[in-house]
């Protein structure tokens, strides 16, 4: 009796597991059924690049994409989640911005301004002076930067021109070395012209720092400064105050990058000292805050370990010279759809799957940090996190600890025929496993990888040579939808879907062993 009872209980649970499986592989049948013919990765990117685009932290548009990931999760059946991870005091906006030399050999000028300086008051006009290095230059020229804009020696690096007390401090050092300098070399020039017949001595080269009278020149009254920037303008933001600009110190001169080459025709001109005028009409402004920025997590509950977690994401912020269409528009678009095509599937994952639209990654990875050290979830109940923060390439496979080996080559096989052209394979990582990171940067797989989580993400590739080059886009005026390659986000994105539901449906979590060293 007992044996027969035993038999027959072994034969249920043979039934239970086949019928798991088979509702299993039927979703993920559709996934990649979806993924072929309705897969709207690209319309998910469009909304957020044409639609919405730049998405600055502090900007109403960041606001209204937040809003939008919100309503799309709930739309597709997902519970959801919104994390206030903190707040700006001050918001910012971007309307137009234009700009030209006025002359005989006039141009229209290929500018931008980091996020959170200062624009003009509608079209604002007036010559050209090339910056003091010296006390000496700057009595000489004080009476004519009223109203001129000012070259600077400076080359742009995207960011704002820091006002903080600390640059403040860092110019009076400067200023005063040259002010030594400076009486050195009116030793030279004399020298010169007493020993005319002498080879000439050369001038001790000025001390550098960006506009060392800074504060002298916005006190009296320039527009704005002008530093010469590399093609494609890199145009960030002010890292330095962006978290103290107030509603009462609000930048006051505009601060322009403008294109190197048209940077150089224009301090040629000044330094012969030509007539000529430049005009811009920059619309930045600023909005009383405090305004607050939020994670977006959808939510996927797990029908038998709904205190486990398998996660993907990428960021929602963006800078806004461009679009924000790659970074990271792709991540979050891809994300999206995983998300998406697992609910049309009707996916019912055993662990819960949670879809991460992360908030400030570019403002040092606010949102995920916030995530992390708020214990949202248990760092050690997250069998792996994905990131996708990179270009909008294909992810074509995956490397894994030994220990993962066997549980991502389960996972990851419906995805190894589903482009025959580029199957997707999953490879033993070589070499020995590095450290733990001590502390974080890239992106916002850092604070999970920090405290242990594994962070594996997938591989991606250019497998039709698309001639991709993430340097030409990122924080640049070319981060915009023209730039995405489909073929490659509406790939990834079936690929995230099916990794994360085979590692939801795991009757375990990933091992850890050998992830880090220690």
């Amino acid at each position: 009796m007992n044996n027969k009872l035993q038999m027959m209980l072994t034969a249920l649970v043979a039934v239970c597991i086949s019928f798991g499986a088979l509702a299993q592989d039927k979703v993920v049948g559709k996934i990649l059924e979806l993924g072929r013919t309705d897969n709207r990765t690209m319309q998910h990117a469009d909304h957020l690049s044409n639609v919405i685009g730049g998405r600055i932290v502090g900007s109403s548009s960041l606001t209204q994409a937040e809003a939008w990931v919100k309503e799309q999760f709930e739309s597709w059946g997902l519970e959801v989640l919104v994390q206030e991870a903190g707040t700006i005091p001050v918001g910012f906006g971007r309307g137009p911005w234009s700009g030209r030399m006025l002359s005989e050999d006039g141009m229209i000028l290929h500018f931008g301004t980091p996020a959170y300086t200062a624009g003009t008051h509608g079209r604002q006009s007036g010559p050209v002076l090339i910056e003091p290095h010296s006390r000496r230059e700057l009595e000489r020229m004080k009476g004519a930067l009223k109203g001129a804009w000012v070259l600077l020696d400076a080359e742009s690096n995207g960011l704002a021109i820091d006002r903080t007390e600390k640059a403040e401090a860092k110019r009076a050092e400067v200023i005063a070395a040259n002010e030594e300098i400076d009486r050195r070399n009116m030793e030279i020039m004399r020298w010169n012209w007493e020993h005319r017949d002498s080879a000439a001595r050369k001038p001790v080269p000025y001390e550098k720092v960006t506009a060392p009278f800074y504060k002298e020149m916005v006190e009296a009254g320039v527009l704005g400064f002008i530093r010469s920037a590399k093609v494609p303008l890199q145009i960030m933001y002010d890292r330095a105050g962006a978290f103290d600009i107030t509603m009462e110190n609000l930048p006051k001169a505009c601060d322009i990058c403008l294109d190197e080459a048209q940077f150089k025709v224009i301090k040629e001109k000044a330094r012969r000292r030509e007539f000529f005028q430049l005009e811009f009409d920059i619309r930045n402004h600023f909005y009383r805050g405090p305004v607050p920025f939020h994670n977006i997590i959808g939510i996927m509950r797990g029908s038998k370990y709904p205190k486990q977690y398998v996660m993907a994401g990428g960021h929602l912020d963006s800078y806004d010279n461009g679009t924000g269409a790659v970074d990271d528009g792709n991540g979050v678009s891809v994300t999206m759809e995983a998300a998406r095509l697992l609910a049309a599937s009707g996916a019912k994952p055993r662990r819960t799957i949670l879809f991460c639209i992360w908030t400030a990654e570019e403002f040092g990875l606010l949102g995920s940090k916030y995530f992390v050290e708020s214990k949202t979830v248990p760092m050690d109940a997250i069998s792996n996190y994905f990131n996708r923060d990179g270009g909008p390439l294909m992810a074509t496979s995956v490397s894994v600890p030994e220990a993962m080996y066997d549980d991502f080559v389960r996972v990851c096989k419906p995805l190894a025929d589903y482009n025959p052209e580029v199957p997707f394979t999953v490879e033993k990582r070589q070499g020995p496993a590095g450290p733990r990171p001590k502390g974080a940067g890239g992106s916002d797989h850092a604070y999970f990888a920090m405290n242990g989580v594994p962070t594996i993400s997938l591989r991606e590739t250019d497998p039709r040579g698309m001639n991709f080059d993430y340097r030409e886009i990122w924080h640049t005026e070319h981060d915009i939808y023209n730039k995405l390659i489909p073929e490659y986000m509406e790939h990834s994105a079936v690929a995230t879907a099916v990794a994360l539901y085979g590692l939801a449906n795991l009757d375990h979590l990933l091992s850890r062993e050998g992830l880090y060293k220690d």
